[in-house]
């Protein structure tokens, strides 16, 4: 199989019908094959039961169903290792990068990449509908810890929702990885970056979704789990 598409999802009954509905009518138009995998975190709404309705329409679709919430980080290496496509595109369930954007990702690979990622913060990008500017502050200073504290210095964008791996790569990485929740984007750079595999951060388009919301309480959970990324190279826990 050529792509497996991972989409983490909680509490996504308002949304996840209309992007699995975008996605499978883009992918549909190509002649690779591919599979559709939503990795429900414990969802308490009716996530679970769109996505299985939505499976005699929209083509390979796959349901993984956690009974309990785990963590976004958790439920990524989850879809992605359980995928089977030879790259492997995780993507956020409201839709901010369109599945279209892959096509100026996958070419990367062809030059010897292993990571390539989405970003909104390099030349090229298109915000067509940007965050207010309380959330671009928040996450430009998040960006800065990140390259301070965990060393993942020359990638301007690391919790941009939508990237590719390699299989190879996945299994690899995603076998070390310790976070579980929202800082797992820098620790699979810096764990891909610190085993040598080539990361590749690309421009897309994206589009600030209004609903989606990230609270102050959450960005000190980031804070303190990139703290722990730190201890974790330390002592060396990633091998």
């Amino acid at each position: 199989m050529y792509l497996s598409i991972i989409i983490p999802a909680y509490n996504e009954e308002k949304r996840i019908a209309r992007t699995l509905k975008d996605i499978d009518e883009y992918l549909k138009t190509k002649t690779y094959d591919y599979e559709i995998i939503v990795v429900s975190d414990g969802s308490r709404d009716k996530t679970a039961d769109i996505v299985k309705g939505l499976q005699a329409e929209v083509a390979n679709l796959r349901l993984i169903d956690n009974k309990e919430n785990h963590g976004k980080g958790f439920v990524v290496r989850q879809g992605l290792l359980d995928a089977k496509g030879d790259y492997r595109l995780f993507t956020d369930a409201d839709n901010s990068t369109a599945i279209d954007q892959a096509e100026e990702l996958l070419p990367y690979f062809e030059q010897g990449y292993d990571v390539v990622i989405g970003s909104r913060d390099i030349k090229g990008a298109v915000l067509a509908n940007p965050q207010p500017w309380h959330r671009r502050m928040l996450g430009e200073i998040f960006n800065l810890f990140v390259q301070i504290i965990v060393g993942l210095w020359g990638i301007w964008d690391s919790q941009c929702g939508f990237k590719i791996i390699t299989a190879n790569a996945a299994q690899d990485i995603l076998s070390r990885c310790k976070i579980d929740r929202w800082a797992f984007d820098p620790e699979i750079l810096i764990i891909a970056k610190k085993l040598g595999y080539k990361i590749k951060e690309a421009p897309v388009v994206w589009a600030n979704d209004i609903e989606s919301k990230v609270k102050f309480k959450g960005m000190v959970k980031m804070g303190l789990d990139l703290l722990k990324i730190r201890w974790n190279l330390i002592t060396k826990k990633y091998g």
